[in-house]
């Protein structure tokens, strides 16, 4: 099945319910755009967790080498890599609790849909994430 969003309401409950966003391939510099989708996610109340084994830390939380090495509970997996790299990130997602994979704008990946969707992912692709909370909520 070809990969699609789920509805604007769908998005809008899980921005509504999540606190903590684990966020793949944040950036610690200000004037990349992981960096600044996350700052401004973080000043809506939302808790970052970034994940980057390159960073000790950013935005005043400790960074994780990976999405496996989160202790705290993740509402949303947003990432911000390359689309061909989202299949081995959908597989370390499915080894969290976590049920929400957000792939950034412009980033698409079938494989990885079809493994998470498998999986009882609530899957979104090529959406920032700032936007849907700036329209939806």
């Amino acid at each position: 099945m070809k990969w699609e969003n789920p509805s604007n309401d769908s998005i809008k409950d899980v921005l509504d319910s999540s606190r903590n966003i684990a966020v793949v391939g944040l950036s610690d510099k200000p004037a990349r755009t992981s960096y600044q989708i996350s700052k401004i996610m973080q000043d809506k109340g939302y808790k970052i967790i970034p994940v980057n084994p390159t960073i000790d830390n950013v935005l005043g939380e400790k960074a994780y080498n990976s999405l496996t090495d989160v202790k705290e509970p993740i509402d949303i997996i947003n990432v911000f890599r390359r689309s061909e790299f989202l299949p081995a990130i959908a597989e370390e997602a499915a080894k969290t609790d976590c049920k929400v994979f957000w792939a950034q704008q412009g980033l698409i990946n079938q494989e990885a849909y079809d493994y998470l969707k498998e999986r009882d992912f609530m899957v979104i692709m090529d959406m920032c994430i700032k936007v849907a909370h700036s329209i939806l909520v």
